[in-house]
């Protein structure tokens, strides 16, 4: 009876045994796949920390390439070419990282390629900067140099407006002037005889006579004189082809006749014939040289 009852202990003790190992197997393997899992979810959860923080990255070196357009520097064809590569590349990065499932050799791939795309964009953010200062600079001595143009031409303007001013003043100065300026009628006959007359029906010359004002400033040489004649009606004795400039504007002019000017005050004899004949009233006649008048006088016929 007592190795009977033995055996059953050692049996039930053996199924304890037994037991305790089948416990501490499920145990351990429990034990394991939580872990193996928890790896996988510590795995899981820093890809996807990654992935964010390579999104964020991407984001900043987008706004540094958007900084070029706020900017508003005109870019050359180069920079606007590598700045559309980057964006590609970005709009490609951000598409590898939109995927559910990413492996670690992939993300070190997109980690690697979002740094050499950083440090190309710093690189090429300083190359616009110094564009843009390049530009600055150029467009400042641009100004400078329209403004210096701009203040040479209004000195030109100004210096020609002297200068046009100062010839006016030389003309003026040297113009001739005429003293004792007196106006005789003849009558001039058909052989060549002439004589002093009153009457409009008699004359048909004009004598006038006229000394010229020593000038220092006029040349001693042969002067060109015109003489204006204006009739009792104030009507102009002229051919309409015979035109002179005086006083800035174009005029008729009834004679022209050189003298001989020598600065010594000589006295000097213009006739001038009728082309009509006279009428009763007061004749003026004006006399020109040097565009300016020289003087006049009046005659009244009877």
């Amino acid at each position: 009876m007592q190795p009977e009852k033995h055996d059953i202990n050692k049996r039930d003790k053996n199924k304890i045994y037994f037991l305790i190992l089948i416990i501490v197997a499920l145990v351990g393997t429990n034990i394991f796949l939580f872990l193996r899992n928890d790896n996988r979810r510590s795995s899981h959860l820093t890809i996807i920390n990654e992935k964010e923080k390579l999104r964020l990255e991407l984001a900043k070196i987008e706004i540094e390439l958007d900084k070029v357009t706020v900017l508003n520097v005109k870019l050359s064809e180069q920079l606007i070419s590598e700045q559309q590569k980057a964006r590609v590349k970005i709009a490609e990065l951000k598409l590898e990282l939109q995927k559910a499932r990413l492996n670690e050799k992939q993300l070190a791939a997109a980690k690697s390629q979002i740094s050499g795309l950083r440090t190309f964009v710093k690189e090429y953010n300083k190359r616009v900067e110094k564009r843009q200062r390049e530009i600055e600079y150029l467009r400042e001595e641009m100004d400078s140099l329209q403004a210096s143009a701009a203040e040479a031409k209004k000195r030109a303007a100004e210096l020609e407006n002297r200068n046009r001013e100062l010839n006016s003043r030389i003309r003026t100065s040297a113009a001739l002037k005429a003293s004792e300026v007196r106006a005789v009628a003849f009558r001039q006959r058909d052989n060549g005889r002439k004589s002093e007359v009153t009457r409009a029906s008699t004359a048909n010359i004009f004598r006038i006579e006229f000394t010229v004002i020593p000038n220092p400033f006029a040349e001693g040489r042969k002067h060109r004189v015109y003489l204006r004649v204006f009739d009792p009606a104030g009507n102009l004795i002229a051919d309409d082809n015979n035109m002179f400039e005086a006083n800035g504007q174009q005029m008729q002019y009834s004679l022209a006749e050189l003298i001989d000017y020598q600065n010594d005050g000589g006295a000097h004899v213009i006739d001038w014939k009728n082309p009509g004949n006279f009428v009763k009233g007061t004749y003026t006649l004006i006399l020109y040289s040097g565009n300016a008048s020289m003087g006049k006088t009046q005659i009244t016929l009877r």
